[in-house]
């Protein structure tokens, strides 16, 4: 993970792209893994922030559209663009 030096700082500043330790148990890791081999499933940084000089993540599991989901989102989208396009050209006047 990329996290940019202190512009105040001096050269004491850490390395932007050092590897980092991931704080969490090792049953919770190994419950994350199992989830990700599983299909359609990923894992989301949500927000970083920092608290008493750590970087804290927080993460999710994700579980990816399903593929009549997905065909169902195209179609709203498209149907959208027509309204929008319909709009378009009835304020121009043609």
């Amino acid at each position: 993970m990329h996290i940019s030096p202190y512009e105040g700082g001096n050269r004491f500043n850490h390395e932007p792209l050092r590897t980092r330790k991931l704080l969490v148990h090792r049953r919770e890791i190994k419950r994350l893994i199992g989830y990700l081999h599983e299909k359609g499933y990923t894992l989301v940084p949500l927000s970083i922030y920092l608290k008493n000089g750590r970087v804290k993540v927080e993460l999710a599991l994700a579980k990816g559209k399903r593929a009549y989901d997905k065909r169902h989102a195209i179609a709203e989208r498209d149907a959208k663009r027509e309204m929008e396009r319909g709009f378009k050209e009835r304020q121009l006047g043609r």
